[in-house]
């Protein structure tokens, strides 16, 4: 075990995501602290984004998605948002730290503080398997609602919940697709018609 002050100290590592080079600094606590977790990169080598997408990453953690968006989307407005204050304040520092200053994240829980007056062109979301069916059904009525014509939801999940990602989708959306299922994850999107 490393002693106590060792723990503390932030762990950085760099990684390439989405074709660009990216430095992230996390700390223990944050969901998957020492490297891009396997459903994150399974969902950010099936994404197709566009230079100036306006972007909203639902429970961003430290940023690997919206960052990811954000270097590729040089002219986008990129919004990260998450419960966890931990997450919010390491997602700002990492935005910092890759100069990738039209990338923001802030509290909320799913898009309850989310300007309402943004239409997002892209939402996406790691969807963690404990979200529950009450929220993630909020979560997709708001989503709905703030979806651009024509905009992409894109969510990766755990196998077990690609079944239930297929019913809301097209419940709220009326479209589905499955755009990957890789050993433990899928990759769900729904356009808002």
């Amino acid at each position: 075990m490393a002693p106590i002050e060792e723990l503390k100290k932030d762990l950085s590592f760099e990684t390439q995501l989405m074709g660009k080079t990216l430095k992230f600094n996390t700390t223990w606590g944050i969901f998957s602290p020492r490297e891009i977790d396997s459903g994150t990169d399974l969902l950010l080598r099936h994404l197709t984004i566009k230079p100036n997408e306006v972007a909203l990453d639902i429970g961003c953690g430290y940023g690997p998605i919206g960052l990811a968006i954000a270097a590729n989307a040089p002219d986008g407005e990129i919004h990260m948002v998450d419960k966890d204050f931990v997450a919010v304040d390491y997602a700002n520092k990492n935005a910092q730290l890759n100069q990738l200053n039209h990338a923001k994240a802030y509290l909320s829980n799913g898009l309850s503080n989310v300007p309402k007056n943004i239409e997002f062109t892209t939402v996406i979301s790691n969807i963690p398997a404990k979200v529950g069916k009450e929220m993630l059904s909020i979560m997709l009525h708001d989503i709905h609602a703030q979806l651009a014509p024509g905009g992409q939801l894109v969510v990766v999940t755990i196998n077990g919940l690609r079944d239930y990602m297929k019913r809301n989708f097209n419940e709220v959306f009326g479209n589905y697709e499955k755009v990957k299922q890789g050993k433990d994850y899928t990759i769900s999107r729904c356009i808002k018609q």
